[in-house]
């Protein structure tokens, strides 16, 4: 369990952040609502409809506090209150034209001080900072959790950390040159020179905005496609990600009309290999090498894709 150093670091930012966001004062960002005020009407123009009791649960405030606020928001044709047709001792609650435009001056005021905040950061400033915000926001939830990783397909700079990823790790754990970097880069340039969406893909793996995993199915002629650089970082090793991502790449390759799925391996990756195994590849060739320094047995993958449907959901 954390101990006090958790709780006084969470402590310490959430002072930074309330004071730099100009919360606890006694109006919200200088309009005539207070922080409880505009949080009420916040979540009323994300609902659009919503009980009183949900309100005091979701918000943590008291019953005759949002009381006073919903009586106050009515008198300034702010928020309407009918009956709950589902609970007589209920009111849904929601906001008129008027409370629907000033959520939206809100909204501005809000974006307004926050981009001020930020705008002397860098680019990849800013994407840690989406990065280790949505972290905090995972690990304090008390949601249901959000899936283990978000699959999506590549955009600029992806290819790069394809290169970046998988030179790092295969270095840093089994001891390859700088030979396995250089081939990685080639079958990287190769790819975007003559990308067809039609019948290549790249999914890369993420977890709250950060990339956790990739694969890519390239077309290798012949009615076969290719199945190449699949990574899951060590993080997040135990999600299932590399089957997830495995099983993407044999429904893409079916539902794009190739017969088989070739790939190349090594036989010093165990876990690659089980799974490849699993998944119905079989070994048809295989030949000693050192193009990577280390003593290396390359093998040569097939699967055949007779019978094989679409792409899982």
């Amino acid at each position: 369990m954390p101990g006090l150093q958790t709780i006084d670091a969470i402590r310490a930012f959430s002072r930074f952040y309330t004071t730099r966001l100009g919360v606890v004062g006694p109006t919200y960002l200088g309009t005539e609502h207070t922080l409880s005020d505009a949080r009420v009407i916040f979540e009323l123009d994300v609902r659009k409809t919503a009980r009183a009791a949900d309100l005091v649960q979701d918000l943590g405030i008291d019953p005759s506090y949002l009381s006073r606020i919903i009586t106050r928001f009515g008198k300034a044709g702010l928020l309407t209150a009918t009956p709950d047709p589902d609970d007589g001792r209920s009111r849904l609650l929601s906001l008129t034209a008027r409370g629907r435009e000033e959520a939206a001056r809100l909204a501005v005021l809000s974006r307004g001080e926050i981009g001020a905040m930020i705008e002397r950061l860098s680019e990849p400033e800013a994407q840690s900072l989406e990065v280790a915000l949505g972290t905090a926001e995972r690990l304090l939830s008390k949601d249901t959790p959000r899936p283990a990783f978000d699959l999506r397909q590549h955009r600029p700079g992806d290819m790069g950390w394809i290169v970046e990823s998988q030179a790092s790790f295969y270095t840093r754990e089994h001891g390859w040159n700088e030979n396995f970097e250089a081939l990685v880069a080639e079958i990287v340039s190769q790819f975007l020179k003559s990308f067809n969406p039609r019948r290549e893909r790249v999914w890369i793996a993420e977890r709250d905005g950060a990339r956790i995993g990739s694969i890519v199915l390239a077309d290798g002629g012949d009615d076969t496609g290719k199945l190449r650089l699949l990574y899951v970082d060590e993080a997040a090793r135990g999600l299932g990600l590399g089957n997830r991502l495995v099983e993407e790449c044999i429904g893409f390759a079916a539902s794009a009309g190739y017969r088989r799925i070739s790939l190349w391996t090594n036989h010093t990756l165990t876990a690659a290999r089980s799974l490849y195994t699993h998944k119905g590849f079989r070994k048809i060739e295989e030949a000693e090498h050192a193009m990577f320094g280390p003593p290396l047995v390359g093998e040569t993958w097939e699967l055949e894709l007779s019978g094989i449907g679409s792409p899982s959901p």
